[in-house]
């Protein structure tokens, strides 16, 4: 079976490429609890100042598995959760480098890193409410303060899709670039901050996520509550199963 993520290490830079191309690179529980080692590998390892996510330039990630989601067992299903606390700890600079689909997670994901790069093919959408879900990630708080109510709600409740460029005017990404630029501008991004001076970067960081991380385990925890209520209601499992049937 092909690697369903592929992991590489060069010059204090640690990059996770997401590889489940066929499938748009949804995730699926394997890919959460190998998300999860990755990280804590990365964060634990004092010869990496960096990490690099991508998947190629033609899709980052279509969010959950929906199959995989529905199969797992009630204790597993929601192993999304676990990945969400282990990004939303970690404490090196995190880069994204984003095109195609990036629906749900696969947005959400994005407010917890410190540079996004978006391909101008990239497609943002958060469908929770579609589904019979609510925010997830962190990302009722995160992306609230970042563009304000209104807007969140527009996003993360009407879910409507929105581009790299609408993505760069709310602060989401930080540049826009063409497909067949994507991997390396971000490689570019990535060294270019391991290569300064560590121990100033990651307390710069801290310091300026300080007032949101007091909130931010509390929000999580919430979010997590709540999705777990909703998963289990019949009109979310009447919408996920419509997709099957």
């Amino acid at each position: 079976m092909t690697d369903l993520i592929i992991t590489k290490e060069n010059n204090a830079v640690f990059t996770i490429i997401l590889n489940r191309l066929d499938k748009k690179n949804a995730l699926n529980n394997l890919m959460y609890k190998q998300l999860c080692q990755h990280f804590d590998y990365a964060k634990n390892n004092n010869n990496i100042n960096c990490v690099l996510i991508h998947g190629d330039e033609n899709c980052f990630s279509a969010g959950n598995d929906l199959q995989d989601f529905i199969e797992s067992s009630q204790d597993d299903s929601l192993v999304a959760l676990d990945f969400v606390k282990t990004l939303s700890e970690f404490n090196k600079p995190i880069v994204a480098a984003v095109a195609g689909a990036a629906v749900g997670i696969g947005t959400t994901l994005l407010l917890h890193c410190d540079m996004v790069i978006a391909a101008s093919n990239a497609k943002f959408k958060l469908p929770f409410t579609q589904l019979g879900l609510c925010p997830e990630a962190g990302s009722s708080l995160l992306l609230t303060r970042l563009i304000g109510q209104s807007r969140a709600f527009e996003l993360m409740v009407l879910g409507n899709t929105f581009s790299a460029e609408q993505a760069l005017h709310y602060g989401i990404a930080n540049q826009v670039c063409s497909p067949n630029e994507l991997l390396k501008i971000g490689e570019k991004v990535a060294s270019s901050i391991a290569r300064l001076p560590s121990d100033a970067v990651m307390t710069s960081r801290k310091l300026i996520r300080q007032a949101t991380q007091l909130q931010l385990s509390q929000v999580i925890k919430n979010e997590g509550d709540e999705f777990a209520r909703l998963v289990n209601t019949p009109e979310c499992k009447a919408i996920l199963g419509q997709f099957f049937n």
